[in-house]
């Protein structure tokens, strides 16, 4: 059985080593895309209640990777590496994610875009290499409960960034 949230489904097949988030956020599927592809975004909601961010390098691109740091609210620095693998705007992104460039222990993970109604359905297919690899993320390091958090601070981030944005424009009238 796989472990999922939001009304995500996981495929049979893989259903032992993948982890689904899903969530609806306010905004245009373009604007919550967008926070996935520039660092002065990622920086502002990344990770889980308590996290922050800092990143060595960025670029977004097939091929290209996004090299950081999640510092942990008890202090704990968490190396992380993500490497772009496929990049359709603004419906998916797919990658690898792990704590270095060649961590045998990478996952992959879909992140979809959808349409829906005023806002986006995001999902968040995350495919570990073992049961015991995805078993490890959700017990040890509560990747259900903090992809969920970090779905939150995504949608709380981009709700702001649009308000800011229709302030800015009505202060121009």
């Amino acid at each position: 059985m796989a472990t999922t949230s939001s009304g995500g489904e996981a495929a049979p097949v893989t259903a032992d080593r993948e982890i689904v988030i899903a969530r609806v956020i306010g905004a245009p599927r373009e604007v919550v895309f967008e926070a996935f592809t520039r660092v002065r975004h990622l920086s502002r909601w990344w990770g889980p209640e308590g996290f922050t961010t800092t990143t060595r390098s960025f670029e977004f691109r097939v091929g290209g990777a996004w090299d950081f740091v999640m510092h942990g609210p008890d202090g704990t620095d968490y190396q992380e590496w993500i490497t772009y693998r496929e990049i359709v705007p603004p419906e998916r992104i797919a990658l690898l994610h792990g704590e270095s460039r060649d961590d045998p222990n990478a996952f992959e993970s879909l992140l979809t875009f959808e349409p829906a109604g005023d806002g986006t359905r995001i999902v968040m297919r995350t495919l570990f290499p073992t049961k015991e690899l995805r078993d490890e993320a959700a017990e040890k390091y509560h990747a259900i409960e903090g992809g969920e958090q970090t779905l939150g601070n995504l949608a709380a981030y981009v709700v702001e960034l649009i308000r800011n944005e229709t302030d800015l424009k009505g202060s121009e009238s």
